[in-house]
């Protein structure tokens, strides 16, 4: 079965995993399943996470599914709970961990979930169903609050200003009332280059599904669930996400850089639990020439040690 939607920079993720047959691969974030279809491909078991009961169902319909022993084990959870999970199915060590970070295309294509402002629908935004909505936030969060969220996920520089106009304009149901509020307090002129909406669609979604917290946790559980040898991949979509990503994968190899080059290098408090970090990946030309939504991505990688995991305080946010 093939996944309905073009798996981004999908040749340097297969290659960083460097799949084999019989290896066990985690696909943390299996969407329309563009990863995991070239990792069974190669001969993999896939164990397939993704807190969308949409996507889960999707998954049910593949034929390795239902093989004996199955070769795609669906596990309709957060990817930050892959420890708890596959202990739960007897693995305590696997070969390989993609990460595809973020919304996925089928959420964006859809307007009935409300991620996207290209067509008309409610105001949503969750990508697991449940808990409080985007329309939940932006009708009942103080001014203050929904300032902190636009400039912190947004990077919106004019975040109050924005945050004013929400709570003037509520209540507010719908993704196109969001957006001609945010579009009208920065004085949006109709054919400019990138939608002003676009950084506080994506700071509530990042909010409401609580994605760089997941995306931490995920990391420390692939650093504990990697053998050694395992290889890691990431794929994020924008400068809050790699940020993280890039910090994790410093700290983790020991390669953490002095404040100033006029001091000596500060020695790791750990032995490094992953080595061969790779440098920003970025899509070619033509990639992004056959998706255009491959233009943002950015892949690093890197591989296992035989270091054990390091501990962390909990709730432990990577410095960006």
């Amino acid at each position: 079965m093939s996944a309905p939607h073009v798996p981004v920079l999908l040749d340097e993720v297969v290659a960083a995993l460097a799949p084999e047959p019989g290896a066990v691969i985690v696909d943390a974030t299996f969407g329309a399943g563009g990863y995991t279809r070239a990792l069974l491909d190669a001969g993999a078991t896939v164990h397939a996470f993704d807190r969308d009961p949409d996507a889960i169902a999707a998954g049910r319909q593949w034929p390795e599914t239902h093989e004996e022993p199955p070769r795609l084990v669906l596990h309709p959870r957060r990817f930050s709970e892959m420890v708890s999970a596959l202990g739960e199915a007897g693995i305590s060590r696997v070969d390989g961990i993609a990460m595809d970070i973020g919304v996925s295309s089928m959420q964006l294509d859809r307007p009935e979930r409300g991620f996207a402002f290209a067509a008309d629908g409610p105001l949503d935004m969750r990508m697991g169903r449940e808990g409080p909505t985007a329309a939940d936030f932006v009708n009942t969060a103080p001014e203050g609050e929904i300032a902190d969220v636009l400039f912190r996920y947004g990077e919106e520089r004019q975040s109050r200003r924005v945050a004013r106009a929400i709570v003037t304009a509520r209540p507010l149901s719908t993704t196109g009332e969001l957006a001609g509020v945010v579009r009208k307090a920065l004085g949006h002129r109709p054919g400019a280059p990138k939608d002003p909406a676009t950084r506080s669609f994506q700071a509530i979604r990042i909010h409401v599904n609580g994605e760089l917290d997941e995306l931490d946790e995920g990391l420390a559980a692939a650093e504990t669930l990697l053998r050694s040898g395992g290889r890691l991949a990431v794929v994020s979509f924008h400068s809050l996400e790699d940020r993280i990503v890039k910090q994790f994968l410093r700290e983790a190899s020991g390669a953490l850089a002095s404040v100033s080059r006029h001091l000596p290098e500060v020695a790791p408090d750990h032995a490094p639990t992953f080595a061969r970090v790779s440098k920003a990946i970025r899509p070619s030309a033509a990639e992004v020439g056959r998706n255009p939504r491959a233009r943002s991505s950015t892949l690093r990688h890197a591989v296992r040690t035989d270091a054990p995991p390091r501990q962390r305080p909990t709730g432990e946010r990577n410095a960006a």
